[in-house]
């Protein structure tokens, strides 16, 4: 049955279109995690099925390589692609100078090694995903399972000497247990508020033993797709020029009809 898109579906849907254009046979690509990034990854297909698109793709985790496969696209790993092309990927914050939160869908380790991995980093996100300052998103934190007590209540006295506005750090749970990502870590999300200094707090973080990764993305974004309800698609640079595209939905628009958000 058709449904219609929402508007923040619509947002989601018109960055990931827009970048998906990007892509071009034969580049070697990392895909994303999360409800944008799966917009992405159903655009791709739809351009492997109608238009012979061929790429080779690195998913960030199992969920998208799962979707990745089911819709045609070839999927390898980061060791067979050897060096990437391009990653895209969504956000669960981006500031004006490009740096991220991540990890809300307890991804960030692969996500990071995969952006890292690649020649240019292009976020998709809705407009709501724009924010002056990083941290009213909790920012997850990957550690190890074995002692993970100790390493939250290290985590929480680090947090005391850096410029935040909250200090509150929870183990994330599901279903009455603690979240396995696919590394069979946990996540600990920190509830700040405010970064002030998102560089200073990430390595800050990542001295802590029993950290492996922090959600912060600081030099490592090169482009920005802000996707609106409306169907018009801002593209941001490191620059932070500006260009704008708008695409136009029919009332009976049925676009990825089984997408759940």
């Amino acid at each position: 049955m058709a449904k219609t898109l929402s508007p923040v579906e619509k947002a989601k849907f018109v960055a990931a279109k827009q970048a998906s254009r990007l892509v071009e046979d034969g580049m070697r690509v990392g895909l994303g995690t999360g409800s944008t990034a799966e917009w992405l990854v159903r655009c791709l297909g739809e351009m492997v099925r109608d238009e012979g698109l061929r790429f080779r793709a690195v998913p960030t985790s199992r969920r998208t390589a799962d979707l990745a496969r089911e819709l045609g696209i070839e999927v390898v790993t980061l060791e067979e692609a050897g060096w990437l092309d391009l990653t895209i990927d969504g956000a669960d914050e981006v500031d004006g100078e490009l740096n991220l939160i991540k990890g809300g869908g307890a991804a960030l380790l692969h996500e990071k090694i995969v952006a890292t991995a690649s020649d240019r980093m292009v976020v998709i996100a809705d407009a709501a995903k724009r924010v002056e300052t990083l941290g009213a998103f909790p920012l997850p934190v990957e550690i190890i399972p074995f002692g993970w007590q100790a390493t939250k209540v290290l985590v929480e006295e680090t947090l005391v000497g850096l410029d935040v506005l909250g200090r509150e750090v929870t183990l994330r749970m599901k279903d009455g247990e603690a979240v396995r990502t696919d590394e069979g870590n946990h996540i600990l999300d920190l509830h700040l508020n405010r970064i002030g200094n998102a560089r200073q707090l990430g390595l800050a973080l990542n001295q802590i033993a029993g950290v492996v990764e922090n959600g912060l993305f600081v030099d490592i974004c090169d482009a920005l797709v802000i996707g609106h309800g409306d169907g018009r698609v801002e593209s941001y640079d490191l620059h932070g020029e500006a260009e704008e595209t708008q695409f136009d939905f029919l009332a009976s628009d049925n676009i990825f009809t089984d997408i759940s958000d």
